[in-house]
Order: structure tokens, then C-alpha cells, then sequence
């Protein structure tokens, strides 16, 4: 039940914490390219490794602060940060031809995936 209450607490703060960033890009850089998205995604992804990395080397913290960190915050904050530590891990471990797969498959079908569910709902609505 601890660690459910940890990535919930996590995951409001990472929503939050994304919501400003989009709002302080678009304040600063207006609308005509997604800086927030990009910003979120690129910092989501140094903090993982960043995190990921001080579990390693200097010890793990308890299951419920590593899923408050990064299923909750850096998962709500953005998922770009868990699909970077998926490639990472399959590179390191000499998968490099499943990680190239993985990061065409993630993009490709997410985007197809996005544009199907976008013309069933029009095909409904129509």
C-alpha cells in the first residue's frame, strides 16, 4: 500500500511539475513548436540517468522513494524518461540491434497509434 501512495504522491507532483513547464514554454517561446514537450522529455531523461545512476553507485533507497522518483514523478513528468532507460539497458547489454527496433517500433507505432485512435473517434463523430 506504501509504494501505490508513493507513486500516486509522485505522479501528482511530475502532472504538476509538467503543466508548469508548458506553461513557462509557452509564455517564453510562444506556440509554434512543442519546447515544453521537448524540454520535459529531455530533462525527464538526464534525471532518470542521473537517479539511475546514484541508486547504483551509492546505493538503493527504498522501493517506495525509487517508485515516488521514477515511476511517479519522472513517470507523470514524462514516459520519454522510461523509454530512454529501456534503450539504455537494452544497448548496454549489447542488444543494440533491439534497440534500434525498440526506438523505430516506440515512435512509429505510437505516432500510427495516435493518428488510428484520432479517425475512429472522427469516423464516429462523422
Amino acid at each position: 500500500m506504501y509504494m501505490i501512495l508513493s507513486i500516486a504522491v509522485g505522479g501528482a507532483l511530475g502532472a504538476v511539475l509538467r503543466h508548469f513547464a508548458g506553461l513557462a514554454s509557452l509564455r517564453l517561446m510562444g506556440p509554434d513548436f512543442p519546447y515544453g514537450t521537448l524540454f520535459v522529455n529531455v530533462t525527464g531523461s538526464f534525471l532518470m540517468g542521473v537517479l539511475i545512476a546514484l541508486f547504483a553507485h551509492f546505493g538503493n533507497p527504498s522501493q517506495e522513494l525509487r517508485g515516488f522518483l521514477t515511476v511517479g514523478c519522472l513517470g507523470a513528468f514524462t514516459t520519454f524518461s522510461t523509454f530512454s532507460l529501456d534503450v539504455a539497458v537494452l544497448y548496454e547489454g549489447g542488444q543494440i540491434m533491439s534497440a534500434a527496433g525498440y526506438i523505430l517500433m516506440s515512435v512509429i507505432f505510437s505516432i500510427a497509434a495516435l493518428f488510428i485512435g484520432m479517425a475512429l473517434v472522427r469516423g464516429f463523430a462523422a
